[in-house]
């Protein structure tokens, strides 16, 4: 008999074959960024996983920490924040974004897994407090203009269908819906992640913008905030990172209707009409408390036998 401490739940899957998996996931979309918005899509690309790993991989050198670029996350952190930038973003800010988003919410805090909010959308959100104007510059076929999410936030119309397909201003991997779908259905199909956190954040979003948005229950308006903006590379990529979502069933299912909610207040009341990035990060922050009320009682200690 073999014994070992607590716990004794074993899996094949490995933290690289996760993220490798998340990798593949996010190619559709990190490709059509690249096709839509060119060579600068491609290099805010690189430069933001090579900085993420650089970096990571500094840190645990002059610190006599075991080097651990070879588990992929750090080439996670920097595809996920490059996807979430406008392709006109000078490749210095990326920089900063990407050290930051390793160095200061990922290592300080003890590495991975430790990470109190999710490292990407860290980085994105204080380029966005350092670097406001060039972080809202989209540039589509040659052309600054406003997004789809701006337009509905004025009241303008919009097209559905490009922005299903892509063919819109936005950061570099939020744009096709299709693309981002893809790779959703990878990850679920490949059991990475579940439906408990994006489809309650999906179903809450859109419950909560028909009750008191000013679009109401009209579908076409419904449609357009689900497809606009980071919603669903949100939903999918980044509101279901392991460290810092609820391990808890009914945590996620939580976890997922604060973030609709969130959502839902930042686009229907705030002067920004996008909000997914600041609803994941308070979210992360709310993820100890969630799991605190959810987390089942032992047998013995007040729980039931199953």
């Amino acid at each position: 008999m073999h014994v070992s401490s607590n716990p004794h739940i074993r899996s094949k899957m490995s933290t690289s074959k996760i993220m490798f998996f998340v990798i593949v996931a996010l190619l559709p979309a990190t490709g059509f960024g690249i096709w839509n918005f060119g060579y600068s899509a491609a290099v805010l690309v690189a430069v933001c996983i090579a900085s993420s790993v650089l970096t990571e991989f500094i840190y645990e050198k002059f610190m006599k920490l075991p080097v651990t670029i070879d588990d992929l996350s750090a080439v996670v952190t920097g595809l996920l924040l490059a996807l979430n930038l406008p392709s006109t973003l000078p490749w210095w800010m990326a920089v900063i974004g990407s050290v930051f988003a390793i160095l200061i919410v990922k290592m300080l805090f003890g590495g991975l897994g430790q990470n109190f909010m999710n490292p990407a959308l860290g980085g994105r959100c204080f380029l966005m407090i350092c670097f406001a104007a060039r972080m809202t510059d989209f540039t589509y076929d040659g052309i600054s203009g406003a997004t789809p999410l701006a337009l509905l936030k004025n009241g303008e119309p919009v097209d559905l269908m490009n922005m299903i397909i892509g063919r819109i201003p936005g950061t570099i991997g939020e744009t096709s819906v299709i693309a981002i779908l893809l790779g959703a259905v990878f990850l679920i199909c490949t059991g990475i992640i579940d439906l408990r956190i994006s489809g309650t954040y999906l179903i809450s979003f859109v419950v909560f913008m028909g009750l008191f948005s000013k679009g109401g229950w009209d579908i076409n308006y419904l449609i357009a905030e689900l497809c606009g903006g980071g919603l669903m590379l949100g939903a999918f990529f980044m509101a279901t990172d392991y460290a810092t979502s609820p391990i808890t069933k009914t945590g996620r299912y939580i976890y997922g209707l604060i973030l609709g909610i969130l959502t839902f207040i930042f686009r229907a009341f705030s002067s920004s009409a996008e909000g997914v990035s600041y609803s994941i990060i308070i979210s992360n922050l709310l993820v100890p408390l969630i799991e605190m009320v959810t987390v089942p009682k032992c047998f013995g200690k007040g729980g039931e036998a199953r």
